[in-house]
């Protein structure tokens, strides 16, 4: 069970992501997490940076759809004005919805990668669906809500025994 919460790549941030690289690996899709992964879990918008890195992965022929165990109103209010397609409330590490940006997308498992900022939703979710996972490293903690704090906290422990 614990092999399945260990990415496949590391990264500090989305910005160090080898896009080219995924792509001649045959990716074609990226399933990503918004809060602190794209944006800090308190930012409204996406960043200008943020805005040029989208541009880029849409000019290699990446397909990008947001997956967000937030709110309705959070991953609406962020997503529309980028002309992204998005799923709200997807209670990952759940199937389901991985399975719903891959139909979005139309692309098999192997096609798309998982970017996420967590081991226990977005990166345990993404493994136990064959997905090319790829852990960030949170750009916010001190802005997370209660839930990802306990998560954060059982994440140290497994990586505690899995050091051993």
């Amino acid at each position: 069970m614990l092999n399945k919460l260990i990415p496949r790549e590391q990264v500090n941030s989305i910005y160090e992501i080898e896009l080219d690289t995924l792509w001649k690996q045959g990716y074609r899709g990226i399933i990503t997490d918004l809060d602190n992964t794209l944006v800090g879990a308190k930012a409204p918008l996406a960043t200008p940076e943020l805005i040029d890195w989208l541009k880029v992965i849409g000019q290699i022929g990446f397909q990008v759809v947001i997956v967000s165990n937030n709110q309705r109103a959070r991953v609406t209010k962020f997503a529309e004005p980028l002309s992204l397609p998005f799923i709200y409330q997807a209670k990952k590490p759940t199937h389901a919805s991985f399975r719903k940006a891959l139909q979005l997308m139309n692309l098999q498992a192997e096609q798309a990668v998982v970017v996420g900022d967590q081991m226990l939703t977005d990166v345990l979710g993404g493994n136990r669906l064959g997905l090319y996972t790829i852990l960030v490293s949170p750009i916010a903690i001190a802005d997370e809500g209660f839930f990802t704090k306990v998560n954060r906290t059982i994440e140290k422990a497994a990586l505690k025994i899995m050091k051993r």
